[in-house]
């Protein structure tokens, strides 16, 4: 009864300023397992859990001089997980600084990484177009590639026309696979992409354009293509192909699906959990009353 009546207590006197603040750190755990399971750093923070495990263990059992190693361990660890994490560490403080908080508090006129990245990859299509220079570009979504990334070679530089247009020409190592585009920025390079089983695809489609589409329909990537024998640019987007687009509608489907839609997602989420917040508060509100 001791028990129960402490718990009341508890719960009775709980404030709409605790609610918002176990509101944060949910949401702030749940984005923390959300990055983890989206890149291959699983193993890495199992590791960590086992770590510690062994570490509370050695203390419980009074073995001084292990649990004296394991503290060091994990001191050390601490600068160590910065930088195997860093890429993804990078994605975050990338996000935060895209928030409209941020935007308010800090003037910034330079173009978004995202945007200079459409308006360079466009440009390299239109010439690679002209030239009949083959191309295959994959945007990473909200979905990982990091198991395609893992086929090809790390670049990890801006994207620029001249770049994306030597990666692609012919006789250059990697022009035979697949460029990746993660963060506005060129991730990696010659991955290799599976191909699609569709039997409705037109039969004077190459290996790229299976490829594209193959990439689509086992993600929410964008996929694009320049064809080497006619020019032709195409984009594929949930296993549909669509062929023959000039840079115009090239640059103005990639905005619509990497800038309009990420940025109304965004917007649903931030009213989903502002939402869910509120609701709790009214409800916490009314039982006191």
């Amino acid at each position: 009864m001791d028990s129960i009546l402490l718990l009341w207590q508890n719960l009775t006197s709980i404030t709409v300023s605790d609610v918002i603040d176990i509101a944060v750190v949910s949401f702030l755990i749940y984005q923390v397992v959300k990055l983890v399971r989206e890149t291959s750093s699983a193993r890495i923070i199992r590791g960590v859990i086992v770590l510690i495990g062994a570490m509370w263990i050695s203390n419980i059992l009074q073995l001084t001089m292990v649990n004296y190693l394991f503290q060091t361990v994990l001191t050390w660890g601490i600068l160590v997980i910065a930088i195997v994490f860093q890429p993804e560490l990078r994605r975050v403080l990338e996000r935060v600084g895209k928030s409209k908080l941020s935007s308010l508090m800090l003037r910034n006129d330079t173009i978004p990484v995202e945007e200079n990245a459409i308006l360079e990859i466009v440009h390299a299509c239109s010439e690679m177009s002209w030239s009949r220079t083959g191309a295959l570009i994959i945007f990473e979504r909200k979905e990982s590639l990091e198991d395609v990334i893992r086929t090809g070679t790390v670049v990890n530089a801006d994207v620029k026309d001249e770049l994306v247009r030597n990666i692609f020409y012919e006789g250059a190592p990697l022009h035979d696979g697949a460029m990746i585009i993660r963060g506005g920025r060129v991730y990696a390079a010659g991955c290799v992409l599976p191909l699609s089983p569709n039997p409705n695809l037109a039969k004077e489609l190459g290996t790229r354009h299976r490829a594209a589409v193959g990439m689509s329909e086992n993600a929410d990537s964008v996929s694009l293509v320049v064809s080497e024998e006619t020019g032709s640019i195409s984009i594929a987007i949930d296993g549909q192909l669509q062929r023959h687009l000039v840079p115009e509608q090239l640059d103005e489907i990639l905005r619509t699906e990497l800038l309009v839609k990420e940025e109304l997602e965004e917007q649903h989420e931030e009213m989903t959990m502002l939402a869910k917040i509120m609701d709790k508060i009214q409800g916490f509100g009314g039982k006191k009353r």
